[in-house]
């Protein structure tokens, strides 16, 4: 099945709601770690996302969710959401549809654009790494419950950090400290690919 707009307002509406529910639970993580509103910023950015018309351009609909996205969130991960939507704005450019063949792709762009703007690497217990287990999992199986895959590559992301210490964004000063703690923008990975199924 091609994802239209259409299906990009509801998959919007799915991780709003997910992310209002798992709000305090991103705030409290990211309280251990930094200045606990993580929860604040995915739930607003997505809330403010999901009330958007979009266009019937994808290009320009993920356009319009980075522009939205950013406007509601000043925080370093609004900014990396922000980031990541505008690269598969560029990747989709004047296109109606794409094919679930290519999220692989478009989360690899989307990655990359992110790392470049976080100035961080892979390994440095972020996001991104979860991004990139998602990346990874999904080019190995590009058909089936790709949902699932995903969701499991963001899991298993947190899991096998937790015992590392953080080495980048504001949880790097508490690097001691967050031995042993999830990262929380791995857990916000994980809360919105769950809102998506």
């Amino acid at each position: 099945m091609e994802i239209t707009s259409n299906e990009l307002k509801a998959a919007l509406a799915r991780i709003a709601e997910h992310a209002r529910e798992n709000r305090e639970f991103l705030c409290q993580a990211d309280a251990q770690l930094g200045d606990g509103d993580l929860g604040i910023t995915v739930a607003e950015g997505f809330s403010a996302c999901a009330k958007l018309d979009l266009s019937d351009d994808v290009g320009r609909a993920f356009f319009e969710m980075a522009r939205t996205f950013q406007q509601v969130s000043s925080s370093s991960f609004g900014t990396l959401v922000a980031t990541g939507l505008m690269a598969a704005a560029k990747a989709l450019k004047d296109r109606t549809e794409f094919g679930p063949d290519e999220i692989a792709g478009l989360l690899a762009q989307a990655r990359d654009a992110m790392l470049a703007r976080g100035k961080s690497s892979l390994g440095e217990k972020t996001v991104l790494d979860g991004l990139d287990a998602q990346v990874h999992a999904l080019e190995a199986e590009r058909s089936g419950a790709l949902m699932e895959i995903a969701v499991t590559a963001a899991r298993d992301t947190v899991e096998k950090f937790t015992q590392r210490p953080n080495q980048a964004g504001r949880a790097r000063i508490f690097a001691e400290k967050s031995v042993g703690l999830p990262d929380p923008g791995q857990l916000a990975l994980v809360v919105i690919t769950e809102g998506l199924r």
